[in-house]
């Protein structure tokens, strides 16, 4: 935990009270004492410090102080086809952690149509998962997280619409593509979103469906990758052709 994440019904008059696992890792991790500064956060707001007040058994009260602005939200948004509930739960702290505006978990011909009454699509369970993310990263802004199980009238009726503020379009796909590096025009300073699919792929009308949208499809090389390393290794990639300058 680099950062202590605070939502902001949790303060009054700029003083908070944890007794959770947040006031868990400060007494026994960081082993702070009153007079201690602490970085903490807003949940998505800005970033500050808090000071250390009293510690009180299971208690740690905090003085907060957070007035910059809310970071910007990160450039990539992530299309993935529901994987297995034990791979999300990895994925959902993983992409969090690398950085993601946006997270549309799709239905798609080769996902397990049960995968979507899995108890780990309730927000409340998967909103911890993201917060763990953001607290590795040392960031405020949780990934807005939608789930879609129908394909068709998501890729005809809602995706044209939900990514008009994406000009770059990326599907991950086996096959004789061209690698990711290949697929982006350098250097990439545009919004981002890029489509994984199951295991075994996308169908083609899959595919045809994302092509007729403008994304470009590449793919990762001869491995084949679990998704749950396919997603921080693309999102990794991403990130780094980002900071590339020409």
């Amino acid at each position: 935990m680099n950062i202590i994440l605070i939502d902001s019904s949790e303060i009054d008059n700029n003083r908070v009270i944890l007794r959770d696992r947040r006031g868990g890792h400060i007494r026994n991790v960081l082993g702070a004492a009153p007079g201690d500064t602490l970085r903490t956060g807003i949940i998505n707001g800005p970033m500050g410090s808090s000071r250390v007040i009293s510690i009180s058994g299971q208690s740690v009260e905090l003085e907060t102080c957070h007035n910059g602005p809310p970071p910007q939200r990160p450039a990539t948004d992530l299309l993935l086809a529901l994987p297995r509930p034990i791979m999300l739960k990895r994925i959902f702290s993983q992409a969090a952690t690398v950085g993601v505006g946006r997270i549309f978990l799709i239905n798609a011909a080769r996902v397990e149509k049960s995968y979507f009454s899995a108890s780990l699509l309730r927000e409340d369970n998967f909103y911890p998962l993201l917060l763990h993310g953001l607290e590795q990263a040392v960031d405020t802004m949780v990934p807005e997280v939608t789930i879609h199980p129908r394909f068709k009238p998501f890729a005809e009726d809602l995706l044209p619409r939900l990514i008009s503020d994406c000009p770059v379009r990326l599907a991950a796909h086996p096959g004789p593509f061209p690698s990711l590096p290949e697929s982006v025009r350098l250097p990439l300073t545009e919004r981002t979103i890029i489509a994984i699919g199951p295991e075994g792929g996308w169908v083609d009308y899959e595919i045809e469906k994302f092509q007729s949208l403008d994304f470009r499809v590449f793919a990762m090389g001869s491995r084949i990758l679990r998704v749950d390393t396919a997603v921080p290794a693309l999102l990794a990639q991403l990130d780094l052709l980002r900071r590339i300058t020409l």
